[in-house]
């Protein structure tokens, strides 16, 4: 039989995407205690403040100047889907909507017509430590959808199912979680209404898959006769794809039209993405994904103009208190509470 591998890349920071993913990157960053103020009790000189990419002891500011994260910027054209396993993160919009989520929630955000949002990662824990991880995807939007209204969709880490496989109850287990996507009659809640993953033949699906080791789980083949699948092995090491050795922090495209068999001989974490490409032109400019560089200039002059609404808050990195409640207020005034199981 022909191999179920059909490439592999190594991993880097930002991890390489297939249509009609964009872009995706995993965060994890060591904070340590917070001073009190959500950011960092630790000495901030010698870094970039304002791009501080470095990994300088185990964690960065990136574009936050006290708080670490991403103030205030604009998107258009596209989603943003934000899978937070540790840590915090506080929203704020030019709609005027807000969230803090985290510990395994799952924002899910269609910039659309254009918006400006934040992303901080406020540090509540002044014990320490304030880990951060997650993980921050980018797929698009076709033509037909890329100007519809902005909208976020909160997934609840108590909404999120997570499907375990054993072999028998003594036998190490398989952990999915199933962010996008249906697994074994196991379906998340709904991304946005206007994302390319709400179309049924669009075939899209995120899983989150852990390994202990020694484990084993066939992953069932995808729906779609042109479905792309790629496997991110992000952590560990000891992980077969039928009986292949697949090295750690590797991306690997597989044949989504057939069923493979994960093995590990270690502790193993991947995210898999998959889904039917759109197949249009894709015209990228920062924080802008069009199809033509007309539309991008469209964009850039829109943003000048309007300011996408422009920005109610005091501040271009808001935050949202010292407690570790979730919760979502969205541009319509409804608000959404997170339940801790």
């Amino acid at each position: 039989m022909t191999s179920p591998i059909l490439q592999t890349v190594p991993l880097g920071f930002q991890w390489a995407t297939v249509d009609p993913f964009l872009f995706c990157v995993h965060h994890l960053d060591h904070y340590p205690a917070s001073d009190g103020e959500l950011g960092p009790a630790a000495d901030l000189s010698g870094r970039s403040i304002g791009n501080d990419f470095e990994p300088t002891d185990g964690w960065r500011m990136y574009h936050g100047s006290k708080v670490p994260g991403f103030p205030q910027h604009p998107h258009r054209g596209f989603e943003t889907i934000s899978f937070v396993r540790q840590g915090l993160i506080d929203h704020a919009d030019s709609l005027g909507a807000a969230a803090r989520y985290g510990r395994g929630d799952v924002q899910w955000m269609t910039a659309g017509a254009g918006i400006q949002h934040a992303e901080m990662f406020p540090l509540v824990d002044p014990d320490g430590p304030n880990t951060m991880e997650m993980f921050q995807i980018w797929i698009n939007l076709p033509a037909s959808d890329k100007m519809v209204e902005p909208h976020f969709a909160m997934l609840w880490d108590h909404e999120i199912p997570r499907v375990v496989v054993q072999k028998d109850s003594n036998s190490p287990a398989a952990t999915i979680t199933v962010i996008a996507g249906e697994l074994d009659g196991h379906t998340p809640p709904s991304p946005p209404p206007s994302s390319w993953a709400s179309r049924p033949e669009a075939d899209v699906a995120l899983w989150h898959v852990v390994l202990e080791p020694g484990s084993e789980w066939t992953m069932p083949a995808a729906a779609g006769a042109d479905t792309v699948r790629v496997l991110y092995v992000f952590d560990g090491d000891g992980l077969t794809i039928d009986d292949e050795s697949v090295d750690g922090s590797t991306g690997a495209v597989v044949d989504a039209q057939r069923a493979i068999s994960l093995r590990s001989t270690g502790h193993v974490e991947l995210l898999m993405m998959q889904g039917r490409p759109i197949g249009e032109p894709v015209a990228q400019q920062g924080p802008f994904v069009m199809n033509d560089e007309a539309e991008i200039r469209q964009a850039f002059a829109d943003y000048r103009a309007t300011q996408f609404g422009g920005w109610p808050w005091d501040r271009p990195d808001p935050t949202h208190g010292h407690d570790g409640e979730r919760f979502a207020r969205h541009a319509d005034g409804r608000v959404e509470k997170a339940v801790t199981v």
